[in-house]
């Protein structure tokens, strides 16, 4: 018979002395040529999975038009369409951020750090400044724009912004307990408010020795992550906090995890996922969740790796960075479950982007360190605040 692949038959092939019957008589000279085209696709097919194979067991990943498997037609299809939204969520969320008084002390300008707010809007929030010293039916009228809030750091512990501190924290729970999902961020002396406010103690604070200090995390033993800041973290990136330096502290007071433990308020109130320790190895606490309301609080400063630079032990790697954007997805994402859908006009209205920072970082002044006596203050006309750059990034300064 003649052979699948096109070569030249034997002379000694009885076949080739065979008179052809009329009806193959058409094809008989042509046959090993239709066998030629028949086979060079198959085997084009073939080789070609064969290089896929092999290119897929190297490198493990193939984009869907290398795949030959139709998988590109079908990606193709899916980005012509959108997910349907979820209508039980929010997705233009909300969060105010407390301002914090320049220098320290209640009374006078107030300023939000920068990193704050890229924090929030690199995970999709906006962001409404809640200024601690402005009438309180306007502080707390804003309050009912957002859907979260974040405490940041500083210093202040006294006076006027405890008390603002105490009453929005409260709203916060209150709206919880009314039904509305609405998560509240405590970052550094955020957490240490609720510290105070909570126990009811304001001398509860312990000293620690950790100003500028990278520093890793320690999970509490057995600790059930599950529905925390932490459950969507890859298992390798929750490994390396427990071993690297990815987080940045920056404070001289916290909370030992058995002075927590010991005021029933506390414990409560809260469960501690992680501690830390501090230059001369004592131990605190530096992340607890509420029991029952979406509560998170830090001692760490999970803004400033991806967005400071100013303190120069600052983590900046790969991995740090991710633990940045991790912890703010999980504020966003807890924001998006709130069930306020504040009108857009007064939203606009009240957004930070109303107001105008100016680059001051030249002179090197750090506005936490002073009363702004001797730093050069420009006036924004059209927003009508005192603008300032500190040494740790941009700054709002309001007044």
């Amino acid at each position: 018979m003649p052979s699948l692949f096109g070569s030249n038959p034997s002379s000694s092939d009885p076949a080739n002395d065979t008179v052809p019957s009329p009806s193959s008589s058409c094809s008989s000279s042509s046959s090993p040529d239709m066998w030629n085209y028949f086979f060079i696709p198959i085997l084009l097919h073939l080789t070609k999975k064969l290089s896929l194979a092999k290119a897929q067991t190297s490198t493990g990943l193939l984009l869907p038009s290398q795949r030959g498997d139709g998988s590109a037609d079908d990606s193709l299809i899916s980005f012509s369409r959108c997910a349907n939204a979820d209508p039980k969520l929010y997705y233009r969320p909300v969060i105010g951020i407390l301002s914090h008084p320049v220098g320290g002390a209640s009374g006078g300008r107030s300023y939000i750090v920068a990193s704050y707010v890229k924090f929030v809007e690199a995970a999709g929030g906006r962001v409404i400044p809640l200024i601690y010293n402005e009438p309180e039916e306007i502080l707390f009228q804003k309050l009912e724009l957002v859907n979260g809030v974040l405490l940041p750091g500083g210093r202040s512990k006294s006076g006027l912004y405890y008390d603002i501190a105490e009453k929005i924290f409260k709203k916060v729970i209150e709206k919880n307990d009314r039904g509305d999902h609405f998560p509240l961020y405590a970052i550094c002396l955020g957490f240490e408010l609720l510290t105070m406010i909570i126990s009811e103690d304001k001398k509860i604070l312990e000293r620690f020795s950790a100003l500028n200090r990278a520093s890793s995390l320690q999970f509490v033993e057995n600790v059930n992550i599950e529905g925390t800041v932490f459950q969507r973290f890859p298992p390798n990136l929750l490994q390396k906090l427990g071993t690297d330096r990815l987080v940045m502290q920056n404070h001289c007071w916290g909370i030992s995890p058995e002075k927590l433990q010991n005021t029933p308020n506390l414990s409560r109130f809260f469960k501690i996922l992680t501690t830390s320790t501090d230059k001369n190895n004592k131990v605190y606490v530096s992340t607890a969740q509420a029991h029952r309301y979406p509560v998170t609080a830090f001692q760490w400063h999970p803004e400033k790796n991806a967005f400071e630079s100013g303190l120069s032990m600052i983590p900046h790697s790969d991995d740090a960075i991710e633990v940045t954007q991790h912890v703010a997805n999980f504020f966003i994402r807890e924001a998006r479950r709130s069930l306020n859908r504040p009108a857009a006009q007064k939203v606009r209205d009240s957004l930070i982007y109303n107001y105008r920072p100016k680059y001051y970082g030249k002179a090197g002044v750090s506005i936490r360190s002073t009363s702004l006596h001797n730093v050069k203050l420009e006036i924004d006309r059209v927003a009508a605040v005192y603008i300032v750059k500190d040494v740790c990034g941009w700054m709002y300064v309001y007044c």
